[in-house]
Formats: C-alpha cells, structure tokens, sequence
C-alpha cells in the first residue's frame, strides 16, 4: 500500500513539477519579450527608398545638388460629392532642384484613392503632376485620405491629403 501511495505520489509530484517549470519558463519569455519590444513609440510605419537613386551621401557634400520636390499645394478639398461618384485632381509639382527628381513609390492610405504619377526622371525645372482618383462607393460622411510620396529627395517622402464629404443619393 505504501509504495502505491509512494508511485502515485511521484507521479503526481513530477507531472506538476514538468508543468511549473513549464510555466516559470513561458512567464519568464514573456517579460523578456516585452521589455525587448517595449519603449516604441510613434509611427512605425517603415519608409524605404532606393538607395542606389538616393545622391545624398553620408557626408553630405551633395546635399546642394540635391533634387527638391514642391507642390503647388499638397492638400485638396473635393466639397460635397454623391455616393458612388469617381473625383480626381491633380497635385502640380515642380523639380526646383539641380538633379533629376524619381519618384519611387507613390502610396495611399486607402484602396478607394488611386494615384497615378510620372515614372520617368524629371530633370530640374520641369513641372509634372501626381494625379489622384477617389471612388467614393460605399461610402459616407468626411473622409480623409492621405497620400505618400517616396523619391530620392531629403527627406524622402512627402504627404499630399485629399478631403471629402459623401453625400448619399
């Protein structure tokens, strides 16, 4: 009787003994991986640009001859549009430094904002524009739309913003 108490004991011990030091482990984990992800703040969104095409240097000996991207106005106001209705505008923009300005990347902060922009070198002094369509399909009330350009200019990207209000039909 005694080393049935004895066996089951054992057992009993050493199948909570696997799962505590199972739990320390996972509890300590978890407070390392915290702290080891802890103190971010901010945007976190990762920008990334073609480095290769990027003519800034570390030393920063070509930061004259860098090229500079300026829009006429980098904010643009649809007013009242009805739902379902497709708006586009155009964001001018000039090259006014002394290289060629490329755009690598141009992104939106939603799939109903499509923007459509020069893919070629604009070589300085010359004026293009970045244009963007909203489709305003499902939906409704103020709607804000950012949309972000990446290129090969210090710093290396830029926000335009469209604005809307959707009326219904």
């Amino acid at each position: 009787m005694f080393k049935l108490y004895q066996s089951l004991l054992t057992r009993f011990v050493m199948k909570n003994f696997s799962f505590l030091v199972l739990q320390r482990s996972f509890v300590l984990f978890s407070l390392l991986f915290a702290f080891a992800c802890g103190n971010q703040s901010g945007n976190n969104e990762l920008l990334s640009g073609d480095v290769v095409k990027n003519p800034n240097t570390a030393g920063g000996k070509e930061a004259g001859n860098m090229p500079v991207l300026e829009f006429e106005k980098d904010f643009h106001d649809f007013g009242r549009v009805i739902q379902g209705e497709k708006v586009s505008y155009g964001f001018k923009f000039k090259n006014s430094g002394k290289s060629d300005l490329i755009i690598s990347k141009v992104s939106t902060s939603c799939g109903c904002t499509v923007p459509e922009f020069p893919k070629t070198p604009i070589k300085p002094g010359e004026t293009k524009k970045i244009d963007v369509k909203f489709d305003s399909e499902n939906r409704r009330g103020f709607q804000n739309k950012t949309i972000t350009i990446i290129s090969n200019t210090q710093p290396n990207s830029q926000v335009l913003r469209i604005k809307a209000e959707i009326m219904l039909p």
